[in-house]
């Protein structure tokens, strides 16, 4: 924190140094100069940036400056269409070859291969490696073909009809109900509110095949689509490849022009105030839309304009946070900012909140308020102070990270200047150029954007949430007159002082009594002389990140089942009332501009806590870690508070059927079990809810540091590291007593079963199929059973999705655990249409029986193998990875060396090890679910 508060005290002593540099606000932004951006003959703009982070990997990208906007009446939905059929068939990879080759070296289809069609673009992702050229050649091939040499027969566009249509299916529901609804005023009189990308249904359904083919034709031209390429390349070779693979196309000789449709102004204030009785939040939106079309941050001017943009968002939006940490808070959470809407060149002021049944008029009015008490006072220089401090903070995290920023981030900067026309500047700059402007920007500078934001015209309010019985809908009169509200007794706001510290005991120091190196992962472990264990490793795989774990065998396990059903749901809030005497709002204001951050928990089996910060910042984090084990604060308001925001959450989730479902599944599943007390809390939970208790819990499971395995991976500071472990984690209590995870013997239900779950209006289903039972934890029968699920996925795509069109999407994922008991969970889902649920089970029961049958096919083996290693080869080099793998070493019991033998182990995996687990775990007896609508 020294260096960002020698830097404040800098640009505040210096004003005349600073401004004698002269900044030229017209000069042009610069862009990245280690960018080479090109256009080939035929108006293709390719980008390419060399990154080392992921290691022998490459993001490509093809974007097409062509969206469902431009789709005619008969061709609604045939640009998200065209998305699909790119991955169904083209010129070198006939049908499905194209996703058979890439999950052949590793890429999996939808995780790291994926697309994305919006009303103004269509972006396809490809990342590969980059160590191989026949890789490399073959995914400029795809790029390629993606661009210009889609196929598009007849028998596969007919065949992908029905996985789109399920896809449409997956967006029916109250949400889509409403929005039709209020849709035509949020983009009043604009094509936006009759395009949106997934389309209409009668259109999919009916559409001619040269409709599609002639979208493709008028849209897919090189002058309307960028190439990017980022990653561990060399940008000669990649260049002279988009060369070979683009150049030689042409575009039409009388191309459709590119139009943009605009989104008209409007004098009336719309309002729509929209129930449905699946809804599940009641929610408040206010849109003040601008006048005049977007235009591209071109000029230093425009950076500044935008630096004051995000100032103005985080002082705002602190205010808002402070008023949903408050007692009785009018809303579960609120925001205000500056942003784009549907239209990419149409920007609002927008205000919006998420609230509790019947308190839409309430939050309403707060947010209206607290719009105009800046509108009133402005805001305050300390809260300015404040906001440059945080965005300072994050831009110097992103400056030392500099070398170790992911490809994905750059392509999708340089994707956002292709589309948009920002230019996307390198870390230095921007760190730089903020330096330079932030002593130029003051608090009247900030005030003023509120009257442009502000308007009584081209205005949007939407108020969206369940219709049930006893539950009033607001009139469009009543809210108008709050938006119309122009208070003139509004206070200023009132800044409160900091604290001073995160901590308010005095301490006595401990030490570290006993150490030892683990070589083989690079690691070394302490003991302190309260016998806390400490696991570390220095890392240098981010230069700005400290991640942490402490856990500790115990959790509500050792609870009683009458305390349990008390305390359950109130084990999340008890960190609402702050620590050491500050509370939530105080926290934060104390931790402006610094990066640290815990969070405790108690789950069934054990305790813990988990966080992360700076190196710089690690102070904070270990005084947090002593603050929460030892002064965690009682107070009944703020639980009280955490109660009516979270019941107003919650209240309501079981009106959506996929969360009906999975609440009447599990209480079928778990009716044995007496310490099942729901997936969600009602109010008759909470009004059972016991904060006492569960505070005094808390403090139970946290009284004895010396039961805790701390762990921390990042970028370490040793002497400092140790300082900080004998000052804060050495000096926790501790005693001699040590706890293991205990089982308390309940189980789900035994047997072959199935539940059917009516719920709904729409024509959707959900399927769920389980397998479940005991069995001794083995480590290799663990990693086979992830295989069955990862192959069996890749069997569902197959025939679920490309054979019977029948889904969108299926998977499967399987896993042996240890903790608290030995058992193994096999589940198979999809959602469907209902006429095909149960010929889609069956379908999904065969491709299980062949693997149990036969074992897995030596090609989908291999592909499983090739996409572990791809991610583990990147994991390695992941502070989050290892940091679990250590928890789940000490939960588990196992060595921490194993970690560096996985790849050998996956290379050891035969198709004999999967069919044998399959075969002794997923013959018995299973569990069906199935979601039906309800009948008429």
């Amino acid at each position: 924190m020294k260096s960002l508060k020698s830097l404040m005290l800098f640009l505040i002593a210096s004003p005349l140094l600073l401004s004698a540099q002269q900044i030229n606000y017209s000069d042009p932004i610069p862009m990245d100069a280690d960018v080479r951006k090109g256009t080939l003959d035929n108006g293709l703009t390719y980008y390419i940036k060399q990154n080392e982070k992921p290691e022998d990997k490459v993001d490509l990208r093809l974007v097409i400056n062509a969206g469902s906007i431009l789709e005619t009446e008969k061709q609604r939905g045939l640009a998200h269409f065209m998305e699909h059929m790119c991955f169904n068939g083209t010129e070198r990879f006939p049908k499905n070859e194209l996703v058979d080759y890439l999950q052949s070296i590793g890429v999996k289809f939808g995780q790291h291969l994926n697309a994305y069609t919006s009303f103004d673009e269509t972006v396809y992702f490809l990342p590969i490696p980059s160590d191989d050229d026949e890789k490399l050649k073959k995914g400029f091939e795809i790029l390629e073909d993606w661009a210009f040499n889609a196929t598009l027969s007849p028998e596969e566009i007919d065949k992908e009809r029905g996985v789109v249509l399920e896809e449409y299916r997956l967006g029916l529901g109250a949400n889509k109900r409403m929005m039709a609804n209020y849709i035509d005023k949020l983009m009043y009189g604009s094509r936006y509110a009759e395009r949106l990308p997934i389309g209409e249904k009668e259109v999919l359904e009916n559409f001619g095949h040269e409709d599609l083919i002639q979208f493709y034709e008028d849209w897919y031209r090189p002058e309307l689509m960028s190439v990017i390429a980022v990653g561990d390349i060399d940008v000669d070779q990649i260049e002279k490849m988009i060369q070979m693979h683009f150049s030689k196309y042409k575009n039409p000789k009388n191309p459709k022009p590119r139009k943009t449709y605009g989104v008209p102004n409007h004098e009336e204030t719309f309002v729509a105030v929209e129930t449905d009785e699946e809804a599940p939040f009641s929610q408040v939106e206010v849109y003040y839309k601008d006048y005049k079309e977007t235009e591209p941050n071109t000029t230093i001017g425009d950076y500044k304009t935008q630096l004051e943009i995000s100032l103005f968002s985080t002082m705002i939006n602190n205010r808002l946070d402070e008023i949903r940490n408050s007692n009785n808070p009018p809303f579960n959470y609120g925001f205000s900012y500056y942003g784009g809407t549907w239209s990419r060149d149409k920007k609002a002021y927008q205000s919006s909140a998420m609230v509790g049944e019947g308190k839409q008029l309430e939050a309403l009015k707060v947010l209206v308020e607290e719009n105009q008490r800046v509108k009133m006072h402005g805001f305050t220089d300390s809260e300015l102070e404040r906001a440059k401090t945080e965005m300072l903070t994050r831009i110097e995290r992103q400056y030392k990270e500099r070398d170790k920023t992911e490809s994905s981030r750059y392509v999708q900067q340089l994707q956002n200047q292709f589309l948009r026309g920002s230019v996307m500047t390198n870390i230095e700059w921007d760190y730089e150029m903020t330096e330079k402007l932030f002593p130029e920007i003051s608090v009247d500078d900030i005030n003023g954007q509120i009257d442009d934001y502000i308007k009584k015209d081209n205005r949007v309010v939407i108020l969206t949430g369940p219709e049930k019985e006893g539950l009033e809908k607001p009139s469009k009169e009543e809210v108008l007159e709050v938006i119309n509200i122009e208070s003139k007794d509004l206070a200023p706001y009132q800044d409160e002082a900091i604290a001073e510290s995160l901590i308010r005991k005095t301490l006595s120091k401990g030490n570290i009594t006993a150490s030892e190196i683990n070589e083989t992962t690079d690691s070394k472990t302490l003991t302190l002389s309260n016998g806390a264990k400490v696991t570390y490793k220095q890392t240098d795989f981010k230069n700005d990140q400290i991640l942490f774990e402490a856990i500790s065998f115990g959790g509500s396990n050792l609870i009683d089942n009458a305390t349990y059903k008390e305390v359950q749901w109130a084990m999340g809030g008890l960190t609402e009332a702050g620590f050491s005497g500050m509370d939530k709002n105080a926290i934060s204001k104390f931790m402006s501009g610094k990066t640290a951050s815990v969070t405790p928990y108690v789950s069934s089996a054990s305790e813990g806590m988990r966080g992360s910060s700076t190196p710089k910042d690690l102070e904070y984090l270990m005084q947090m870690i002593q603050a929460y084990f030892t002064d965690l604060n009682y107070d009944e308001e703020a639980f009280e508070s955490f109660k009516t925001k979270q019941n107003a959450f919650m209240s309501n989730l079981t009106s959506m059927p996929n969360f009906y479902f999975q609440e009447q599944f599990y209480t079928f599943l778990s009716k044995d079990n007496p310490r099942f007390n729901g997936i969600l809390p009602d109010e008759e939970a909470w009004n059972q809810t016991d904060y006492k208790k569960a505070y005094e819990i808390y403090q139970e499971r946290f009284e004895n540091a010396g039961d805790f395995h701390f762990y921390f991976v990042g970028n370490i500071n040793e002497d400092e590291f140790k300082s900080y472990l004998e000052t804060y984690i050495a000096s926790l209590p501790a005693t001699e007593t040590s706890e293991e995870a205990v089982d308390l013997g309940y189980r789900m239900l035994e047997g072959d079963h199935k539940k059917v779950v009516k719920k709904g209006k729409d024509p959707k289903s959900q399927v769920t199929i389980l397998f479940y039972g005991e069995t001794e934890y083995s480590p290799k029968e663990a990693l086979a059973m992830n295989a069955v699920g990862e192959v069996l996925t890749i069997k569902l795509i197959e025939e679920l999705r490309e054979g019977k069109s029948g889904v969108y999407g299926a998977g499967a994922s399987g896993r042996i655990s240890k903790v608290p008991y030995g058992s193994y969970n096999f589940s198979i889902s999809f959602p469907c249409g209902p006429e095909n649920a149960e010929n889609l089970t069956e379908s999904a029961l065969a491709e299980l029986d062949k693997i149990i049958q036969n074992g897995p096919d030596a090609e989908d083996l291999n592909k499983f193998k090739e996409s572990e290693k791809l991610e583990y080869k990147e994991k390695m080099k992941e502070n989050k990875f290892w940091l679990d793998q250590f928890t789940q070493a000490y939960t588990y019991d196992t060595s921490l060396d194993r970690i560096m033998t996985y790849k050998d182990r996956i290379e050891s995996l035969t198709a004999e090890d999967i069919q044998n687990v399959a075969k002794k775990y997923l013959s018995k007896d299973k569990v069906i679910g199935m979601l039906m609508p309800e009948e008429d």
